[in-house]
């Protein structure tokens, strides 16, 4: 069964029973990667590791970016 097959079903469910609808899938996607990555750099910090953020995302989407708008490191 796929993703949109199940919200369907679920939507159908709770409309019968009378209860709000679930949300959408991928409502809260970048909700999650946020709270995964502030999790990660609080575990970090527990380990006395340094918690900072990573550069290397930023560094490849600078290549696509005309040299006047690149990051800077």
């Amino acid at each position: 069964m796929s993703i949109t097959q199940q919200y369907l079903l679920d939507s159908y469910r709770a409309h019968a029973l009378g209860e709000p609808a679930p949300p959408a899938p991928g409502t809260h996607d970048w909700q999650v990667v946020r709270e995964w990555r502030d999790e990660r750099q609080f575990r970090a910090v527990l380990a006395g590791r340094p918690a900072r953020r990573r550069k290397r995302v930023r560094l490849a989407l600078g290549r696509w970016l005309p040299s006047g708008r690149r990051a800077t490191g």
